[in-house]
């Protein structure tokens, strides 16, 4: 009897490697050695990058042309012979738009530079508005801004709540009243620009891991108008099948019941843990009982998390009056009793680095990772 053969692994349906592949690829590590270590002279940068001089200055000149470096002087390295001329990112020629859609009752814009500081800020208030007018109000913040801007742009990163699928397509949102939203395109539509649309917590990730204090391997939780979690693994962000990896808002978490969802649910932990929820909720306590709750309830949604994928870093990002003290203590104690003593030596559970602008941050990190290839 012939054995069955194993089954079959699909095949991937992506192109040939070019050779043009492989000079963009080039392109892309002379800028991320530049972004991450700093200017250096084409010397030091072939050395670092085990490439010849020749490639190296062929790359940088590139690099010149489309803007994307700049040369800033001779090099202050005491050598034989004549100094070097350093190299680095155009940090202040380049510019990119950060669009944050998951504040509480307003709606934030930037434009930043290319190393996350923040040059012109915008806002607009919507309160409890839902739906189209919504989307309006996001093309009203972001041409602002894109007026305001004082060199060329990159693109624009905006940061959403809910689940964004490809495309940019917000497949649904239930605190916007959205559902199978292009934004990205409509945004592209009105400035003619490239825009980039992700999950507001995995903008937040994306920022604490490439411009904060993130290791390899963490989950953010960022709180607001609702609840969501952003994942690096191996110092990748997990998408998931669906692309709704950190989709924790809407997990039931107990059997005891809970206050009623928006989305219709029981016990969704959004009901205890959202920034207005919880302001509710101490409005109404006498005491800081409504924060230990917040903190158990997530360390109750958390931990099968930290445990299968074995993370060393649980991030909080959001208003620190609510996440600090009780609420973070009170998870970190819920963690370290469901999990295996091993497992939580070397956990941490820490607020997010400059969490007000996270998500404005961490979109415009987006625009360069897929504009610079810089991550």
């Amino acid at each position: 009897m012939t054995s069955a053969l194993p089954r079959a692994r699909r095949v991937s349906t992506r192109t040939a490697v070019l050779p043009a592949h492989g000079r963009r690829h080039n392109l892309s590590l002379v800028l991320q050695m530049l972004y991450s270590v700093g200017a250096m002279s084409r010397a030091d940068l072939a050395r670092r990058l085990g490439m010849s001089k020749v490639t190296v200055s062929d790359l940088v000149a590139e690099l010149m042309d489309s803007g994307h470096a700049v040369e800033l002087g001779p090099s202050g390295t005491v050598r034989p012979g004549k100094p070097g001329t350093l190299v680095d990112v155009n940090r202040t020629g380049l510019q990119a738009i950060g669009v944050d859609l998951a504040e509480h009752e307003v709606l934030r814009a930037a434009v930043l530079d290319l190393d996350g500081n923040i040059l012109v800020r915008a806002e607009r208030p919507i309160g409890d508005d839902t739906g189209q007018s919504v989307v309006d109000t996001v093309l009203d913040l972001v041409g602002e801004v894109v007026a305001a801007a004082t060199a060329p742009i990159l693109g624009i990163g905006i940061g959403t709540p809910g689940i964004v699928g490809p495309g940019g397509v917000v497949g649904t949102a239930p605190n916007l009243g959205w559902t199978d939203v292009p934004l990205r395109d409509i945004v592209a539509d009105a400035t003619d620009l490239p825009v980039f649309v992700v999950n507001d917590a995995d903008a937040a990730v994306h920022a604490d891991y490439t411009l904060g204090e993130g290791g390899d391997d963490l989950v953010l939780v960022k709180v607001g108008r609702g609840v969501g979690g952003g994942l690096i693994v191996g110092g990748q962000r997990v998408r998931g099948a669906h692309f709704a990896s950190g989709e924790i808002g809407h997990v039931t978490v107990g059997t005891d019941g809970g206050a009623t969802c928006r989305c219709g649910k029981v016990g969704c932990l959004e009901t205890w843990v959202s920034a207005p929820n919880l302001e509710k909720a101490l409005a109404a306590a006498d005491d800081d009982e409504p924060l230990r709750e917040a903190g158990e309830r997530l360390g109750i949604a958390l931990a099968p998390v930290v445990a299968a994928l074995d993370l060393s870093e649980v991030v909080l990002s959001g208003p620190e009056h609510l996440l600090g003290g009780v609420l973070r203590d009170a998870l970190d104690e819920t963690l370290h009793a469901r999990l295996l003593a091993r497992t939580t030596t070397d956990l941490t559970v820490r607020l997010a680095h400059r969490p007000d602008d996270i998500v404005l941050r961490g979109a415009a990190v987006l625009v360069l990772w897929d504009q610079l290839g810089v991550a």
